[in-house]
């Protein structure tokens, strides 16, 4: 199966790929779904909730306090680095992720569209400043020093599954400039992806002779519309995922092995690489 996804890409010069949490797995931060495309977990944080309730928010910085370790400590891993090298040896036009925790531009790859945001990144929703995640999590130890302390397991998007704690009594942070909402800065489930992210990544995907998807299962539409579009405009399309996708019916190529196995054995398949 690797020679035929290696003359695929030999094929298609300037590829399009789309990125999924199958890519991270590797570096420590779990996946979503099941080899089914099925919630492994209850699904994330609800943005309207999030937005309107005080005992939401409190529930999400509690479970984030926990979980952001992880994200922080992660490490690009074989299958960061090998998109990079594609990138590097022009057979990629544009990567475009679902993750939020950037190991693709820590491993190389440039010019990253980031379909759901940074979590590395906080944003007011009443004055828009921006802060760094890391300066929030300090604040967070510091006025919530026995909750610190919890221990539980980690979501792809840094939370963690924290329910035995006192949330009533969780202080959670306010915008330093104007006392705000502070919101990590990612589009959380029910959200809908900022229009210029979905047209900047449509203009790419219309440059280029192909798709790829990386560890994606391409439930969700943010993700699969690139799909559609992609056999809308006569596009092949290719994919690495472990199990069912969305979208298997388009594929050309799927391969359902791990990304950093499939990866790895690709460049090494790929000439001039």
């Amino acid at each position: 199966m690797i020679d035929s996804l290696s003359a695929f890409l030999q094929r298609h010069s300037r590829m399009f790929i789309l990125s999924g949490a199958g890519v991270s797995t590797a570096s420590g931060i779990p996946d979503y779904r099941d080899e089914q495309g099925r919630w492994k977990r209850s699904p994330p944080v609800d943005g309207r909730a999030f937005i309107e309730s005080e005992a939401v928010r409190r529930r999400y910085w509690a479970r984030s306090l926990i979980g952001w370790n992880t994200i922080a400590q992660a490490r690009p891993n074989p299958a960061h680095e090998a998109l990079a090298r594609l990138q590097a040896g022009a057979r990629v036009h544009r990567l475009v992720t679902q993750n939020v925790d950037g190991l693709h531009q820590r491993a190389g790859s440039r010019d990253v569209i980031e379909l759901h945001g940074s979590i590395a990144n906080v944003v007011c929703i009443e004055c828009g400043t921006h802060i760094a995640r890391s300066s929030v999590q300090q604040w967070l130890h510091a006025a919530n020093p026995m909750h610190a302390r919890e221990i539980a397991t980690v979501a792809p998007d840094g939370d963690a599954d924290v329910d035995r704690v006192d949330f009533d009594a969780f202080q959670i942070p306010g915008c330093p400039h104007c006392g705000g909402v502070l919101k990590p800065d990612v589009v959380f489930f029910g959200d809908v992806v900022p229009r210029d992210r979905v047209a900047a990544a449509m203009e790419a995907l219309e440059q280029a002779d192909a798709m790829l998807v990386v560890g994606s299962s391409l439930m969700l539409y943010s993700g699969y519309r690139f799909c559609e579009r992609a056999h809308r405009w006569n596009k092949p399309i290719a994919a690495i995922n472990l199990g069912r996708t969305r979208a298997d019916h388009l594929f050309e190529v799927k391969i359902e092995r791990p990304c950093v196995q499939v990866l790895v054995e690709l460049i090494a398949a790929l000439p001039s690489l």
